[in-house]
C-alpha cells in the first residue's frame, strides 16, 4: 500500500491528525483511493496527509467527517493544524487576534490580512521564499473565520492608498481583491478607510501596526520587522498608538468616500466596474 510509514501522533498537530485519519480509515476498511473517491480528490492527496506532507485544508476535513461519520473530530482538529502552521513568532499574536472584541489596523504596504483573497494571499506569502506555501496559507484563511462568527469582533482598517495601486498577483487578482474589500466594507461591523496620497505626511509613516481590544484582557498593539512580530500592552505605547490610530481616521477618507476611492481603482487600473 502507498505512503505506508511509522508515524508519531505526540511529535505535532499534524502527525496527530494525519495518524487519525489513517487509523479512522482503515477502522472502515477503506484504500487511499476509496476515501479520495469519496471526498473528491486522489488518494495520493489522503496519502500525503496521512504521512505529514501536505495540511489539510477545512473543506477537506469536513468531507472526511461527512465520509467517516467522525461527527466532525476532523473539522476541530484542523483548526489546531492550521494554527500550528503559522511562525512560532506569530501564534500567540493569532491566539489574540482570535479573543479580541475590536481590531483597529493601519496597513501601509499590502491588504490587511484578514481581508485578503486567497490568490492575494498566496502571492504575498510567495514573497517569503516559505518552505511550505500551502501550509501558511490554509493557516492564514483559518484566521480570517473570525470574521465570519456568530458575533465577529469589531474591525476597522485603514489602508494606504498604494495598497490598492501596487499590483499584486496581477490585475485578475487585484480586481478580485479591491471587489472583496468593497464586500467587507458593505458589513456593520467593518469599517475600511483609505489614507489618499493627498494627505501627504501623516501619523504613521513608521509603518503598519494593528491595535486589539478585549473584554476583560489589556489593550495591545502589535508591529512587525523585517523577520519577526512584537505584542506589548505598555500603557504608555499603547496610548501613542491610539492617539496615532485616531490622527489616521481623521486624515482619512471618509468610509463612503473610501468605497468611491476602491471603486474608482477598481475600474480605472485594473479594468472592472464594482
Amino acid at each position: 500500500m502507498a505512503n505506508i510509514q511509522t508515524l508519531d501522533p505526540d511529535a505535532s498537530p499534524l502527525a496527530y491528525y494525519g495518524a487519525e485519519l489513517r487509523r479512522h480509515r482503515e477502522a472502515q476498511g477503506l484504500t487511499q483511493p476509496q476515501l479520495g473517491s469519496a471526498i473528491f480528490c486522489t488518494g495520493s492527496l489522503v496519502g500525503q496527509v496521512e504521512t505529514t506532507k501536505k495540511v489539510p485544508t477545512r473543506d477537506f476535513s469536513e468531507r472526511v467527517d461527512a465520509a467517516l461519520g467522525t461527527d466532525g473530530v476532523f473539522s476541530r482538529l484542523v483548526g489546531l493544524v492550521l494554527r500550528s502552521q503559522l511562525p512560532t513568532w506569530f501564534q500567540p499574536y493569532a491566539d489574540m487576534e482570535a479573543k479580541a472584541a475590536y481590531i483597529s489596523a493601519y496597513q501601509a504596504q499590502v491588504v490587511y490580512g484578514l481581508l485578503q483573497t486567497e490568490d492575494y494571499a498566496r502571492a504575498v506569502l510567495a514573497t517569503g521564499m516559505p518552505d511550505d506555501l500551502e501550509g501558511l496559507l490554509a493557516a492564514r484563511m483559518e484566521r480570517q473565520r473570525i470574521l465570519e462568527r456568530a458575533k465577529p469582533p469589531l474591525a476597522w482598517a485603514v489602508l494606504d492608498e498604494a495598497v490598492l495601486y501596487r499590483p499584486i498577483g496581477g490585475n485578475e487578482v487585484m480586481r478580485a481583491q479591491l471587489q472583496k474589500l468593497l464586500d467587507y466594507a458593505a458589513r456593520r461591523w467593518m469599517r475600511i478607510q483609505v489614507l489618499p496620497f493627498e494627505a501627504g505626511e501623516h501619523a504613521s509613516l513608521d509603518g503598519s501596526f494593528t491595535g486589539m481590544r478585549f473584554d476583560s484582557d489589556p489593550d495591545i498593539i502589535y508591529t512587525e520587522d523585517l523577520i519577526s512580530g512584537h505584542m506589548t500592552a505598555n500603557s504608555e505605547t499603547v496610548r501613542e498608538a491610539s492617539l496615532r490610530y485616531a490622527h489616521l481616521q481623521a486624515t482619512a477618507l471618509s468610509v463612503e468616500e473610501s468605497v468611491a476611492r476602491i471603486s474608482r481603482v477598481m475600474e480605472e487600473r485594473y479594468g472592472a466596474r464594482p
